[in-house]
């Protein structure tokens, strides 16, 4: 049955990608510059993507990587998330796969792996631009395979362009010197939109996906995923749900079905993440949550108190530095007298 409020409910998915991306054009500019040298045999320039999230940094590199693959037959690019991949040998197996490179899923080594990659490389005489999007992950739980990748452009002729996306511009600070003397990164920062900014970018989807709205139903939208730290997710979201009010109620979107359900739209970010951290850092996570606010040692007592095994104080500091890098928890230093300073961990309301 035809719906006689979607034209097209596709548009509204944060997975969709738009034929042209608003407000980052000039992002978006800088990075097809940056990696254009592939298609010319040359080095491209490794670049990393930083901001806060929902603001158009995984799309703008996956606009590019299509637009790339249709303009220059010679590249080949790869989107990699570092959720699903975190492991140098999950990594190298993805590259290897999408190169349509045979490896085993059992008991191969890394080294065997990188012979696939470079041998692949060498068969079809392209340029390679492999994208680690949420680096974070990779750098927290296996860095060695940010020097492998670095390590292919001494055996081909084709080099290979390294893209990095984070929400955190310091992601680099801890990586191993070795490895950050070689990476060679050129930054492009994403700023948040403004209210103009994400209303237009909601307006020309919704004109798109509905068939009848009222104008303020964009503003409103806008205005709560500006409020939301500018995700254009929320937004999208706000869309979506009042649409499917709206399909309840009546034949046109309007701004009482997006009052209905804005208390519901929360930012996206946080609750993806709590599905893809670590069986430890989940329950550190419920003890937080529990309790709001707790020094490290009493965190760590009580952490202890649910696991079987507890990991050693500096593996639990890691997961730990973690949860508050991907902001799920926060951490402030208090003085504590005559024995320096402690740790304090609250939850981000």
């Amino acid at each position: 049955m035809e719906s006689r409020i979607f034209k097209n409910e596709d548009i509204l998915s944060p997975e969709y990608l738009p034929e042209i991306l608003p407000h980052r054009e000039q992002q978006v500019k800088q990075l097809a510059n940056n990696l254009e040298p592939a298609a010319k045999g040359r080095n491209p320039q490794n670049t990393f993507l930083f901001g806060s999230p929902g603001i158009g940094k995984t799309a703008s590199t996956k606009f590019i990587f299509r637009q790339f693959e249709e303009e220059y037959p010679n590249v080949k690019t790869i989107y990699i998330n570092c959720w699903d991949y975190k492991t140098t040998n999950s990594v190298l197996g993805k590259i290897a796969e999408e190169l349509k490179s045979f490896v085993s899923r059992r008991g191969v080594g890394k080294d065997e792996i990188l012979e696939k990659i470079v041998e692949s490389c060498k068969k079809m005489k392209k340029g390679l631009v492999v994208c680690l999007d949420e680096v974070d992950q990779l750098i927290f739980n296996d860095q060695e395979v940010l020097y492998d990748l670095l390590r292919i452009n001494q055996y081909i002729e084709n080099p290979v362009g390294l893209v990095f996306i984070s929400n955190n511009p310091h992601v680099f600070a801890n990586v191993e010197p070795r490895i950050k003397s070689s990476l060679n990164i050129e930054e492009i920062e994403f700023k948040a939109y403004s209210i103009e900014e994400m209303k237009d970018i909601l307006q020309e989807r919704a004109k798109i996906a509905f068939v009848s709205f009222e104008p303020a139903v964009v503003l409103l939208s806008a205005n709560h995923a500006v409020m939301n730290d500018g995700d254009v997710r929320v937004g999208l979201e706000c869309l979506m749900k009042a649409g499917r009010i709206a399909e309840q109620e009546g034949n046109k979107v309007k701004v009482e079905h997006v009052k209905k359900i804005l208390s519901g739209v929360k930012p996206v970010k946080p609750e993806i993440l709590k599905e893809k951290i670590s069986e430890d850092e989940r329950i550190i996570l419920e003890v937080i949550d529990e309790y709001r606010t707790l020094n490290s040692g009493e965190l760590y007592e009580l952490y202890s108190k649910k696991v079987e095994v507890p990991v050693s104080d500096r593996r639990f500091r890691d997961f730990v530095n973690h949860l508050a890098n991907i902001g799920l928890v926060k951490i402030r230093e208090r003085k504590r007298g005559i024995l320096g300073k402690t740790r304090v961990i609250s939850k981000i309301v």
